[in-house]
């Protein structure tokens, strides 16, 4: 019998945890949406497309309207999910091609729905979750709330392993999930077996989770 195979994950739902890091500076957006955009499938036909979004660039798009304006102003100005999903459509377009000119009319056309769906699809299956998001060089660490947020989400990850309550006590494993979110098994039941495979069975879950409130 052959070992199942991990479950395909919905682009979609893996851009909607995006979400829980919102609101953001001008920085970590342009830092979290370069990462996206690294680890996604998405290959340019030309080199000039390939150029990773930065601050200058996210402030080019918001005087030429392709962004909409942060809520705020100078280094109070923050970012919500949506402009990242803003700053994702454009520089997915132009990996393939598209102008600024089109690409500006595609997203006064598009409603957050259609957009969203349209970058999930985009990106493909190659998106990371925030926990994953490969932001490894130290000095493209997101500060502030997303920082800590992803620390946290990553400590969780490399830490979903299964613990065994202390010996005379009901052989109960747990498997951290999330913050403020433990699933407990007990031996008898058969995910007890795969307790080598419990950051699998984390993400598993988590993915679960994911879909379940974005209904």
């Amino acid at each position: 019998m052959g070992t199942a195979s991990a479950p395909v994950i919905d682009p979609l739902v893996v851009l909607r945890e995006y979400r829980q890091l919102a609101p953001w500076s001008l920085r970590d957006l342009a830092m979290v949406s370069a990462g996206i955009l690294e680890a996604s499938a998405v290959r340019p036909i030309n080199a000039a497309a390939s150029a990773h979004p930065n601050e200058r660039t996210i402030r080019f798009y918001v005087t030429r309207g392709l962004v909409a304006a942060p809520e705020g102003r100078g280094t109070a100005a923050v970012y919500s999910y949506r402009h990242l999903l803003q700053v994702l459509a454009i520089k997915l377009r132009q990996m393939e091609g598209g102008t600024l000119a089109a690409i500006s009319q595609e997203l006064t056309d598009a409603t957050g729905d259609i957009l969203e769906r349209r970058v999930a699809s985009a990106l493909g299956p190659g998106l990371p979750t925030p926990q994953r998001l490969p932001l490894n060089e130290h000095d493209s660490q997101p500060r502030g709330r997303v920082g800590r947020a992803l620390s946290n989400w990553r400590t969780q990850l490399d830490a979903a392993e299964i613990v065994q309550d202390t010996p005379g006590s009901s052989a109960w494993h747990h498997i951290s999930i999330a913050r403020g979110l433990e699933l407990q098994v007990h031996q008898d039941h058969p995910l007890a077996a795969r307790s080598h495979r419990a950051a699998e069975i984390a993400e598993a879950i988590r993915s679960a989770v994911a879909r379940f409130l974005s209904d």
